[in-house]
Formats: structure tokens, sequence, C-alpha cells
């Protein structure tokens, strides 16, 4: 069940909707557990993918011998 302190970010309208607010489930980001969190969904989404972007890089460089944690 879905209830007001939870927060979505919706594509079509561009901006941050409490659940009751929310459309359907494919354009919407979420949920969040803050307004604020909901309307920097984008800065999350970044971080995260920077990060998994590091951990490829550190994988591929263990492949390759040039894992410097091994030395």
């Amino acid at each position: 069940m879905s209830t007001d302190s939870e927060w979505y970010w919706d594509l079509h309208r561009n901006e941050a909707v409490p659940a009751s607010e929310r459309g359907a489930g494919d354009h919407v980001l979420g949920p969040y557990p803050s307004r604020y969190e909901a309307e920097n969904w984008k800065a999350k989404v970044e971080e995260r993918n920077e990060g998994w972007d590091d951990d490829d890089q550190a994988w591929d460089n263990a492949a390759d011998g040039d894992d410097p944690a091994a030395s």
C-alpha cells in the first residue's frame, strides 16, 4: 500500500509527486522516501553509474593482471 510518505518522479509532468498522485508505473521513478530525493533522482542515478563504472574498470584491470590490491 502506498502512502504520501512515498514520493515519485513523474516523467511526463517532470515533477515530484506523492504516491497518491502518481501516474502509470512505466511513467514514474521511485518510490523515494522524500520529495527532495525524488527531485534529485538524476544525481543519485549518476552517482550509482559512476560507482558501477569504477567497479567495471577495477574488474577489467584485475583481469589484465593490473590489480593494485594484489601488490
